[in-house]
């Protein structure tokens, strides 16, 4: 069992004393629980993100409501991994995180649709589409999280990771990584791998979160394999955020 997705790990649905799966019988996981957990998330994050569009605004002198981008980000980042340290938390952590993460994903949003307009709304369908089109094929059988799938996704996530870390430290000395952020041939093929694997991790998580239900993981992980898959989605509308304006920067 591999996900790329670090909220959603092989020991997640294991007891750290006896590692054997910890199960309830009186209160397991269930499928239609961590969907309908799932929605809520999403309409909690709609909800901020709503509010946190309408105070960013880009004029002359610079942005306001900056505070919601860098609050939504850094306050997400904390929540998160609070909630994968401490995942029967997750029933208070998990709408939290979802909350604060929409600030950081509507103020972004207004930044890029205030340089792109029309940008964030494409994004969202492509998201979405995204979305279902996958579980549409993991649920018919078209794409299987075999042994061999998992570990080319889950290295991939990996190295993706190390690009963004690299990007962030050598960032801070006023050093960039050459053509992969811009909007040429090789910075746009960049962004396709990086919005592929980004989606094939969506597979991964259904498959996790198949195999907890199935192994009759505890009633609070259904809040947890909700906040995993939200982690997935957000990091996916990203990346087609930043897709989508080096396509259009190049019109």
């Amino acid at each position: 069992m591999r996900s790329g997705n670090p909220a959603l790990k092989e020991s997640t649905f294991l007891d750290l004393g006896s590692g054997t799966v910890v199960s309830r019988a009186d209160g397991a996981m269930t499928l239609n629980g961590t969907i309908n957990k799932t929605g809520l998330l999403l309409l909690l994050a709609v909800i901020t993100a709503a509010f946190a569009w309408s105070q960013v605004e880009i004029t002359a002198e610079g942005m306001t409501g900056g505070l919601y981008v860098w609050g939504g980000l850094i306050g997400g980042f904390i929540l998160a991994m609070v909630t994968v340290f401490k995942k029967q938390w997750a029933p208070v952590t998990a709408p939290m995180y979802a909350l604060v993460e929409g600030f950081f994903l509507g103020g972004i949003s207004a930044v890029f649709e205030a340089r792109y307009p029309g940008i964030a709304f494409q994004a969202v369908l492509l998201t979405f589409g995204t979305l279902f089109a996958l579980l549409m094929a993991y649920r018919s059988g078209l794409i299987k999280a075999t042994e061999n799938f998992k570990l080319g996704v889950v290295a991939a996530t990996g190295g993706i990771a190390l690009v963004y870390l690299a990007t962030i430290v050598l960032g801070f000395f006023g050093i960039d990584i050459p053509m992969i952020h811009g909007n040429g041939i090789v910075g746009i093929g960049f962004s396709l791998f990086v919005v592929v694997i980004a989606a094939l991790n969506l597979v991964l998580d259904f498959d996790f979160i198949e195999t907890g239900v199935e192994r009759g993981a505890p009633k609070y992980m259904e809040w947890y394999g909700a906040f995993g898959l939200m982690v997935t989605l957000v990091w996916l509308y990203i990346e087609f955020l930043r897709l989508l304006s080096k396509l259009q920067s190049r019109d």
